[in-house]
């Protein structure tokens, strides 16, 4: 897989959030996506995922050679981030299930092995409203690290984590990062650690 961005922008009416960012993001490579809270951060991933179209510029998506149609990229993307909700009335378990009709995980990994993965066995049949906001994160990256998809991104990956589950979510990062492009937006020095490259946002101002 690989992404190329050609004098992306975007702005809300008059007020540009970045512009002219051009980069190109290749398989198997962890990216930093760095800038001060409130700088686009989070938009610059969400129009990498497809949410959001650019105000001005070209995305292209290439996988062996062959452009991925817009419409199609979902089935690449896995996406985490504390803004993302999850269906609260779903149990654990159910939400595991209706995530996995749309995307299957990697190396064939089960549900039980999953609850296994997320060290959440004992809440499988718990509502997600009744999860604490640290168990909410760690599902959301679970699903999303785990997912089979080539395009991973993540944004303040380890916000409502305790010391052990920044450790966990480090230890299943490494598991399932090979072969795929990672981008990570957050300024947190242990979330960007590993990371190959960096994108500025504060440099397309």
């Amino acid at each position: 897989m690989n992404i190329t961005v050609e004098n992306i922008g975007k702005r809300y009416l008059y007020e540009w959030i970045f512009k002219k960012i051009n980069f190109h993001f290749k398989s198997a490579t962890r990216y930093a996506i760095l800038g001060a809270n409130g700088s686009g951060k989070s938009t610059f991933l969400k129009i990498i995922s497809g949410h959001l179209s650019p105000s001005k510029g070209t995305i292209s998506y290439q996988e062996n050679g062959q452009i991925i149609d817009i419409d199609d990229l979902y089935k690449q993307v896995s996406f985490a981030a504390p803004y993302i909700d999850l269906i609260e009335e779903f149990t654990l378990q159910e939400a595991i299930e209706f995530h996995q009709k749309f995307k299957s995980f990697r190396s064939n990994i089960t549900t039980v092995e999953f609850l296994e993965i997320l060290q959440l066995q004992h809440a499988a049949s718990k509502e997600i409203r009744f999860f604490s906001s640290g168990m909410k994160q760690r599902l959301k990256l679970g699903l999303a690290i785990c997912s089979d998809t080539t395009i991973l991104l993540l944004d303040e990956p380890t916000s409502n984590l305790d010391e052990k589950s920044i450790d966990w979510y480090q230890q299943l990062l490494n598991r399932f990062a090979h072969n795929r492009i990672i981008l990570i937006a957050s300024n947190e020095k242990r979330d960007i650690q590993e990371c190959e490259e960096q994108l500025n946002i504060f440099d397309y101002k």
